[in-house]
C-alpha cells in the first residue's frame, strides 16, 4: 500500500521528499474507483492576499496566453447577451436574468452537436464557456474566497 511505502521511504512515487503524511491529501477519481494521494501545494495555507498565492494563479500565462481566440469569442458572446437583454445599458452581468447556468451550458452543448451556431449568430460553445465561467464564479463566491 502506498501509505506504508511513504512512511517507510519518506519519498513519494514521484521522488519528492516528504516531511510528513500531512503534506498529502487523498482524492477520489474515475467515478470513485481510484484514490490518488496528492501532494498539497505550498500556498494552500497562505493568506489569500499574499504574493505567493497570486503567483500560484498565473492568469495571463496560464489562461489568457493559452486561449486568446476562445476568450475573445466568449467576450463577444457576453456583449451579444448584454445587447439582447439590456441594449440601453453599459456592459454588465445581470445575475437576475438567469440562474440556471449549469442547465443552460448543457443545453448549449447539446445544441452545438446539432448546429454550432445559435439563432442569434453566437457560437453555442462560446455560450457554454460563458455559462461555465458564471457557474464557477458563483460557486467560488459562495465559498467566500
Amino acid at each position: 500500500m502506498i501509505e506504508d511505502r511513504l512512511e517507510r521511504e519518506a519519498v513519494d512515487p514521484r521522488g519528492y521528499s516528504i516531511e510528513s503524511l500531512d503534506d498529502y491529501y487523498d482524492r477520489t477519481v474515475l467515478g470513485g474507483d481510484v484514490t490518488v494521494r496528492t501532494r498539497k501545494e505550498k500556498y494552500e495555507n497562505i493568506e489569500a492576499s499574499s504574493a505567493d498565492v497570486r503567483k500560484g494563479q498565473p492568469v495571463y500565462t496560464g489562461v489568457l496566453k493559452y486561449f486568446p481566440n476562445a476568450l475573445k469569442e466568449v467576450a463577444s458572446c457576453s456583449l451579444a447577451g448584454n445587447k439582447q437583454h439590456h441594449p440601453d445599458k453599459e456592459l454588465h452581468w445581470d445575475r437576475s436574468k438567469s440562474t440556471d447556468n449549469e442547465d443552460a451550458l448543457v443545453r448549449h452543448l447539446i445544441d452545438h452537436s446539432t448546429n454550432p451556431m445559435d439563432n442569434d449568430g453566437v457560437l453555442h460553445l462560446a455560450k457554454v464557456c460563458w455559462r461555465s465561467l458564471a457557474a464557477l464564479e458563483i460557486y467560488i463566491e459562495s465559498r467566500g474566497k
